[in-house]
């Protein structure tokens, strides 16, 4: 999937565009550690490590 814009938002990179449950395996594979959501827009959100689960920009 390409990306049509990258933002920092509270820490979490947003990457705009339509991805799916390949991109989101990819980018786990790009950013080990990382919490990685697709949220309900279908936009991918790269969360900081932590220990408790990533909650969704959007909520």
């Amino acid at each position: 999937m390409a990306v049509h814009k990258t933002e920092l938002v509270h820490g979490v990179l947003l990457f705009a565009g339509h991805f799916n449950e390949r991109d989101v395996a990819t980018a786990q594979r790009t950013y080990p550690g990382r919490r990685i959501i697709l949220n309900a827009d279908h936009r991918l959100e790269v969360h900081p490590a932590g220990t408790e689960p990533a909650r969704p920009l959007i909520d």
